[in-house]
C-alpha cells in the first residue's frame, strides 16, 4: 500500500510538473520588436502590422521600439546583444550586410537567430514634384552637368539606398562623388528634407514614398528592378529609362539574438507564417507597395550568406568597403 501511494504521489508530482511547464510555454509576457529605423519608414510600417498580428497569435503584446542611430548600428546592437529568451525580437535589414564592410560593427547576419524574411523592395529614384527633371535621363544629365549641386539623401552613409544611387551612377558612367550623399535616419526624413528643398533625389523603395507620391509631393522617376512595380507600373524600369542593368534591393528579416531556443521558433515561426500567408497581411503589403517573399531555415541561411557576398563585392567596386 505504502509502495502504491508513494507510485501515486510520484505520478501526481509529474502532472503538476507537466502542467506547471505548460502553462509557463513562451511567450507569458510583454514581446518587444526593435525596429533599427525610424518611425515612419518602410521597416517601422512592416513591424507594426506584423507586431499587432503577431500580438492576435501569441496572446502577448508585442511592443514596436524605434532604436534609430550608427547607420543602424544603435537598433542591430540592441537585438543582437538582447537576452536569446524571445522577449526580444527585431527587424533586420539589409543593412546588416553592409556596416561590417564599412567598419561600422563587427556584426554579420551570424550574429542573429534568422526567423523569416518576409519581405524585398526594390529601390527607385524619387525627386520632388515640381523638379524640373521629367525622366530618369534629364536628372542623370544634370547631375553630370553640375557636379557637387544635387545631393541625395534616406539612409546613413553607406547605406542601402546610397550604395543604389552610388552603383547606378558608377553603372551610367558618372562619378557618385557627382551626386553627394548626405546621411538620414531613414527615408522618411530624407523624402521630407527633399519636399523642403534640402536635397534632389532620394533613391528610396517606392513603397517608402508611396505617401509622397499619392499626395502628388514625389515623383518617382525609375525602378531599379528588373520589372516594374504592379502597384505603380507607370514608373518605369532602370533598363527601360536608360538601358541600364544595375537593379538594388532592400530586404527585411524577422530575427532574434543568437541562441534563440528551440521552444520559441517552434512557436514564432509557425505564427509568422501563418501571418505572411495571411489576407490581412497581404492585403496591407499590396496597399503600400511593398514586395512579399518567404524564406526561413536553410534558405533564409543561403540567401542572406548570397546578399553579404554580393553587396561586399558591390561596395568594393564603388569604393565604398573598408
Amino acid at each position: 500500500m505504502k509502495r502504491r501511494s508513494l507510485l501515486a504521489l510520484a505520478a501526481g508530482a509529474a502532472l503538476l510538473a507537466t502542467a506547471g511547464a505548460a502553462s509557463a510555454a513562451w511567450p507569458t509576457r510583454p514581446i518587444t520588436l526593435i525596429v533599427p529605423w525610424g518611425a515612419g519608414g518602410g521597416t517601422d510600417a512592416t513591424a507594426r502590422i506584423i507586431g499587432s498580428l503577431l500580438e492576435r497569435e501569441l496572446g502577448q503584446p508585442v511592443n514596436v521600439v524605434n532604436r534609430t542611430g550608427g547607420s543602424g548600428v544603435v537598433g542591430h546592437t540592441a537585438i543582437a546583444t538582447a537576452a536569446p529568451d524571445g522577449y526580444t525580437l527585431g527587424i533586420m535589414t539589409v543593412e546588416i550586410n553592409m556596416m561590417h564592410w564599412q567598419g561600422l560593427t563587427q556584426l554579420t547576419w551570424q550574429s542573429y537567430t534568422p526567423v523569416a524574411i518576409y519581405n524585398a523592395d526594390p529601390a527607385g529614384v524619387q525627386v520632388a514634384a515640381d523638379a524640373p527633371y521629367k525622366t530618369l535621363k534629364d536628372l542623370l544629365d544634370a547631375v553630370k552637368a553640375n557636379p557637387g549641386k544635387l545631393k541625395a539623401s534616406g539612409t546613413g552613409q553607406g547605406g542601402i539606398w546610397h550604395l543604389a544611387i552610388a552603383g547606378m551612377l558608377k553603372g551610367a558612367g558618372i562619378d557618385p562623388a557627382a551626386a553627394p550623399f548626405v546621411p538620414s535616419q531613414g527615408a522618411a526624413s530624407g523624402l521630407q528634407d527633399m519636399v523642403a528643398g534640402g536635397v534632389q533625389i532620394v533613391p528610396c523603395s517606392i513603397p517608402e514614398a508611396r505617401a509622397m507620391l499619392d499626395a502628388g509631393k514625389v515623383r518617382s522617376l525609375a525602378i531599379m528592378d528588373g520589372k516594374r512595380n504592379p502597384a505603380y507600373p507607370g514608373v518605369p524600369t532602370l533598363k527601360e529609362a536608360i538601358g541600364s542593368d544595375w537593379t538594388m534591393a532592400a530586404w527585411r528579416s524577422v530575427v532574434g539574438p543568437k541562441g534563440l531556443p528551440k521552444e520559441v521558433m517552434d512557436r514564432l515561426l509557425p505564427a509568422l507564417k501563418k501571418i505572411h500567408d495571411g489576407q490581412e497581411f497581404r492585403d496591407f503589403m499590396g496597399k503600400q507597395g511593398f514586395g512579399i517573399m518567404w524564406a526561413d531555415g536553410a534558405a533564409a541561411d543561403a540567401f542572406l550568406a548570397k546578399s553579404d557576398a554580393d553587396l561586399g563585392a558591390v561596395m568594393k567596386a564603388v569604393g565604398i568597403a573598408k
